[in-house]
């Protein structure tokens, strides 16, 4: 049975962070370039000063992640489409369906699903030849989210206004598609990539966290038994790699393709995007079947001595 669910992020992090020891985190601790890598370790420098030295690297730090860079991958590429995403809030709870809704124009689409009883997260994406100029003003940002969609649904428009203006972002759209024999690979001694990092793909199919999420099952199988038998880290590091590539280098192209679809701006082509492809062919389960994947479980953490 094919269903969408949909997690708020803040939710997400705040139940994984709360799994771990506390003081295992490092708030406010954002990564300026990698400073050298020896026998010892690899050694980070982050914005604030400070120099980490560390065995193991998990460079999980993004689509812009320094690590990336300094392991030769290419700058995501700007796909031509903008995004403007926000976080509505209905403090005496929210009434819609626990479904994705889809609304569609000529070069503009929008939808939004409830993420929680009282929250519900929308998106606008919009075709635009370059990123434009950044701005953080969430109040400027929601004006002109509802601009683009002036006369488009109530509810959507409702569900805009019920946004704070601080939880509105607008975003370029960029991926990386990592081309066999062409891309570099995802590790480099103890220093690896997972997510974005290493395979940022556009939101078009709802998988960007979730590969990520996939990809720390899959690392932390392959990383856990070599760290605690004292084998050689690389190796598990480049095998994690080879079971993954072959799921998001696919999932990252056809992410792509997707988003080129829905984005086109001719009368002609969305009228037969909306008439013909969207209504007759594109099913729910086909559609989801991206979805059926099983990333394996991993070994419960043994009790603290």
């Amino acid at each position: 049975r094919q269903e969408v669910r949909a997690v708020e992020r803040g939710a997400l992090l705040a139940t994984m962070a709360s799994k771990l020891p506390p003081g295992a985190i490092s708030f406010s601790s954002k990564l300026k370039s990698v400073a050298g890598q020896g026998p010892d370790g690899t050694l980070l420098e982050l914005q604030d000063g400070r120099q980490l030295l560390s065995k193991v690297v998990l460079g999980c730090d993004g689509v812009n992640s320094p690590i990336a860079r300094w392991m030769g991958f290419s700058e995501p590429r700007y796909v031509g489409h903008m995004a403007f995403r926000g976080l509505a809030d209905y403090a005496g709870g929210q009434p819609f369906e626990s479904k994705v809704n889809y609304i569609y124009g000529r070069g503009v689409r929008a939808g939004f699903v409830p993420v929680s009883p009282t929250k519900v997260y929308w998106f606008i994406c919009f075709n635009s030849e370059t990123p434009g100029r950044k701005t953080t003003d969430g109040a400027a940002l929601k004006r002109e989210a509802l601009e683009l969609v002036r006369g488009w649904p109530d509810d959507l428009v409702a569900v805009m206004r019920s946004t704070p203006d601080d939880a509105v972002v607008k975003t370029p759209l960029v991926d990386r598609w990592l081309w066999p024999g062409l891309a570099p690979p995802a590790s480099r001694g103890g220093v690896v990539l997972v997510g974005d990092a290493w395979h940022p793909m556009t939101p078009n199919l709802g998988q960007g966290a979730c590969c990520a999420l996939e990809d720390a099952v899959v690392l932390a199988r392959h990383l856990a038994p070599a760290v605690l038998a004292g084998d050689d880290v690389g190796e598990a590091l480049r095998r994690y790699e080879s079971e993954r590539w072959g799921r998001v280098f696919p999932l990252t192209a056809r992410a792509g393709l997707v988003g080129a679809l829905v984005q086109w701006g001719n009368p002609v082509v969305c009228a037969a995007r909306d008439g013909v492809v969207i209504p007759r062919l594109v099913r729910l389960g086909p559609f989801l079947e991206h979805t059926n994947f099983e990333c394996g479980l991993l070994d419960p953490a043994a009790p603290s001595a």
